[in-house]
């Protein structure tokens, strides 16, 4: 990618493009959240995040977060709402990831895909802080999400 600086000089850039995201915090009627227990090649090891993944072209991200959910946890949700947008590494990827919070939840089969190795973890808000201090959750889109949640939209919700 080049762009221009204020001194009219064009600068080049390695940028990888992606088409987008999403991550869902799904949160139970007992204000209990479903993180995922998945295993990611990229790091050779299971990590502990929130249910996510990535748009089909065309697809809006609402629809997306349904997909997914139903995917990844087998939990299906009468209200998905936007709750904040993240740029995970502006400095060299444009991946936008559209966060949004489910509630109103009921448990159904997973629809995982091939090779997906996923397993449901139920948990407190307690137990999400303790995760995310331990660094148990350590992958930036769901300690972000999660605090973003913890702070300004669970409070709300009692």
């Amino acid at each position: 990618m080049t762009y221009n600086l204020e001194t009219g000089e064009s600068v080049s850039k390695e940028v990888i493009a992606h088409p987008g995201a999403v991550v869902i915090v799904p949160v139970l009627p007992d204000g209990r959240i479903c993180l995922i227990r998945n295993y990611r090649v990229a790091v050779d090891r299971e990590m502990i995040e929130l249910p996510a993944g990535t748009l089909e072209p065309g697809e809006p991200p609402l629809e997306t977060a349904h997909r997914e959910l139903i995917e990844e946890t087998g939990y299906r949700s009468q209200s998905i709402q936007p709750m904040m947008d993240l740029l995970m590494s502006p400095g060299i990827l444009y991946e936008h990831m559209y966060v949004f919070v489910a509630t109103d939840l009921e448990l159904g089969e997973p629809d995982r895909e091939v090779g997906e190795e996923i397993q449901n973890l139920l948990v407190d808000k307690k137990q999400v802080i303790e995760l995310i201090q331990s660094n148990a959750i350590s992958d930036s889109k769901s300690v972000s999400a999660l605090l973003y949640y913890l702070t300004f939209v669970e409070p709300k919700l009692r």
